[in-house]
């Protein structure tokens, strides 16, 4: 049984805007419970900030937190994403070629409707381990 993207993904994710500090934005994931925000400018997809890129991009280099903007932290295009009626098993095969644990979902040319994590996909699949097997063992994405 195919299950598509828009019946596990979760909608009304948070967002910042590329000037946004990264402490604002790490504020934000505390407010919400997330590990990452995406980053837009107009409507469109910029790029995707996570916890793991405010440690290592910003803080682990030095950077302060208050002057630093996402938008010179976060991941950048091409930024791999998903449609709302791509599977997910398309998510599960993206997610290992490219070994992220979260795709941005994206329609109408790059504008972000949602995410899909890791755990989605977990909970949701026939076979629970299905999206982990490969997943976890990549390499990290730098």
């Amino acid at each position: 049984m195919t299950t598509l993207i828009r019946d596990v993904m979760s909608s009304g994710t948070a967002a910042v805007e590329p000037m946004t500090t990264v402490a604002r934005a790490a504020r934000l994931m505390r407010e919400e419970d997330i590990g990452d925000v995406l980053v837009t400018y107009d409507s469109d997809l910029f790029g995707v900030l996570t916890d793991r890129d405010i440690v290592i991009r910003a803080v682990a280099e030095g950077l302060d937190p208050a002057e630093t903007t996402v938008g010179t932290v976060c991941t950048r295009p091409p930024v791999v994403t998903l449609a709302p009626d791509d599977t997910t098993d398309d998510a599960i095969e993206l997610m290992r070629r490219h070994a992220v644990r979260r795709l941005p979902v994206v329609e109408h040319g790059g504008c972000p409707v949602g995410i899909v994590s890791l755990g989605d996909l977990a909970v949701t699949e026939q076979h629970p381990h299905a999206a982990l097997l490969g997943v976890s063992e990549a390499a990290p994405n730098r």
